[in-house]
């Protein structure tokens, strides 16, 4: 758009929203102000200003101020000017290049939007705001409260609801801007709004213009950040990154970061530590290479190579998926995060780590250690546990991923976590990239952060574990096929702690003659929400049949011990009674 007829001058005073007094050519000028803004940081004594000269002369102002210079820049300040420049973009099918109609001001419901536009295949509303507020390269909207136009991005979530696409278009009215933010401190209220309509899928916009003393015109693409701290989160990723690579941990998974392997890597992460879980992943891939081999394996294999990673849901789960995948996908894993969000066992965190570790998605992966990070950085006093936080957090990290490295930023987020940022001590402030941005390392309260809610107390079950043997074999059980351990196998069990005498007694309900009885070591192992406190006996009998005469040893197994670790896999849970069978606690990766 372009102006007719500019002239200069200088600013003096704004008596009211309407008018201003300027210095034209010597003269003190009345003249209209063609923004009801405030423009109170651009319009101060002295500013240059520039006037077109109206051909109206039935006014009472000669001229309209349309722009004011700050600084080496011009900002345009004419609040029709957006939806002008906005027009001639459209049309020049800039952002719909198969645009077929443009019609302005369209009534919707109790509003009326901008444009309205279709395209060959789509039906779209349009709003359009002009952006004149700019402070160290940022520019914020509005510059005042506006009820009309909290209105205005509630009506387009609805348009949305409705199958309407829908966009706000922000023209910052000025070029060279770093990025968009709404003003949260002059009104808040919009900002939230304009980050549910985001949420709600109403696409936000942010165009910069190349502006001169006479012309408008939108130019290129502004970064956008709807969170309140966006300034502090965009300063993460160049300093992360950097450390990422002169830093980070050489990983089986990350040296080949294949969908499968990163997918099974990050099942086995879960509640695992990184070096436990090394030997696990090299194993399991020798054995099962591919989605093919997974879905295809015999549940006692799978089990058995899971042996003490405990959590053998994850491994049911990944089986579950694989062969999904397999039937639905061709053996292929999918690469949009929706789709994965699908599979079994799959959360926002895998998926996310998935599709951008694997595929290069600008998606967010946000485990334990990447809230902690965040919540230091920002000194979040919302719980960590509580999973809207979660969401939150997953949002605005959403914002700040790079294209072209959108994986590695996930995995440097849980590398400082695991290897700086850490739990349960003082973090190692002095080797974290992001100590100049950290707010909690700023008012020296890292420890303070993340905030947790206290948690439940576990339920504490008392077992009394029994091993059976007679010269060659030894009983032990199959757990159910579902709950806690499912289908794992376990050694013969009583609720409650046993004296010996009981212990016998429970022996004979069950067809058996105990030659001796001897106390073992009690143990303790513990469960997310629940603790098992043990007591054992090694029982010697004189000899294992199947008698049937106790409901309990029907379902007993009679296996010779040296088949125990090949075949059957027994959880960690009973890794203080497995070494009386010759097994070891769990697998070591010997």
């Amino acid at each position: 758009m372009r102006y007719d007829n500019i002239v200069r001058g200088r600013f003096l005073e704004r008596p009211n929203r309407f008018i201003a007094r300027v210095e034209l050519n010597g003269k003190e000028e009345t003249v209209h102000v063609k923004n009801t803004g405030r423009c109170r940081e651009l319009l101060v004594k002295g500013a240059e200003v520039f006037l077109e000269k109206s051909d109206n002369a039935q006014r009472s102002t000669g001229y309209d101020l349309v722009a004011v210079k700050k600084g080496e820049r011009i900002i345009n300040i004419d609040s029709q000017a957006p939806n002008k420049a906005a027009e001639e973009w459209l049309l020049g099918k800039e952002l719909f290049p198969d645009l077929v109609s443009v019609r302005p001001e369209t009534v919707y419901g109790s509003s009326r939007f901008d444009f309205y536009v279709e395209t060959e295949k789509e039906k779209i509303f349009l709003e359009v705001k002009g952006v004149t507020l700019e402070e160290d390269g940022v520019v914020r909207f509005p510059d005042a409260p506006s009820g009309r136009a909290v209105k205005h991005v509630e009506e387009l979530v609805r348009a949305k609801r409705e199958g309407y696409r829908a966009f706000v278009l922000f023209v910052v009215q000025m070029q060279g801007v770093r990025y968009f933010t709404p003003n949260y401190d002059t009104h808040r209220e919009f900002a939230e709004a304009l980050c549910r309509a985001a949420q709600a899928g109403v696409e936000i916009l942010a165009y910069d213009c190349d502006v001169t003393e006479d012309s408008m015109k939108i130019r290129e693409p502004v970064e956008v950040g709807l969170t309140e701290d966006y300034g502090l989160l965009r300063n993460i990723p160049e300093p992360l990154l950097q450390w990422y690579d002169a830093n980070r941990r050489i990983l089986p998974w990350r040296e080949d970061p294949s969908p499968y392997r990163v997918w099974v890597s990050e099942i086995m992460l879960q509640q695992t530590r990184v070096e436990a879980v090394k030997p696990y992943f090299e194993r399991f891939m020798r054995e099962l290479p591919d989605i093919e081999a997974l879905a295809g394996a015999q549940e006692e294999t799978l089990l058995k190579l899971w042996e003490g990673l405990g959590y053998y849901n994850r491994v049911r789960n990944l089986q579950k998926a694989a062969i999904r995948i397999r039937d639905e996908y061709g053996g292929k894993m999918p690469s949009e995060y929706e789709k994965l969000l699908k599979l079994p066992g799959i959360g926002s965190y895998t998926a996310g780590a998935i599709a951008s570790i694997a595929y290069g998605k600008a998606v967010c992966a946000v485990d334990g250690n990447v809230l902690r990070v965040i919540s230091r950085v920002r000194r979040d006093k919302r719980p960590v546990s509580d999973g809207k936080v979660k969401q939150s957090v997953e949002r605005d990290l959403g914002q700040i991923m790079p294209k072209n490295r959108s994986g590695d930023l996930n995995q440097a987020l849980m590398e400082l976590g695991a290897c700086v940022c850490i739990p349960n001590g003082a973090p190692l402030c002095g080797k974290c990239p992001l100590k100049e941005i950290c707010m909690a390392h700023e008012a020296k309260d890292e420890r303070n952060y993340p905030v947790k809610e206290g948690k439940k107390p576990r339920v504490i079950e008392e077992k009394t574990i029994l091993i059976i043997r007679d010269e060659n074999r030894a009983a032990i059980r199959k757990r159910t096929g579902k709950g806690l351990l499912a289908g794992m196998y376990e050694f013969p069990s009583i609720e409650g702690f046993c004296t010996a005498e009981e212990v016998a007694q429970y022996l004979a309900q069950n067809g058996l003659k105990a030659l001796r009885i001897s106390p073992l070591e009690e143990a303790k192992h513990i469960f997310t929400h629940k603790e098992w406190h043990m007591k054992g006996y090694m029982v010697r009998v004189d000899e294992l049949e199947p008698r049937g005469i106790g409901d309990q040893s029907k379902n007993w197994i009679y296996i010779e011990p040296a088949e125990a670790e090949e075949k059957y896999p027994m959880p960690s849970a009973f890794g203080a009674y497995m070494k009386y069978l010759g097994m070891k606690r769990g697998w070591s990766g010997q």
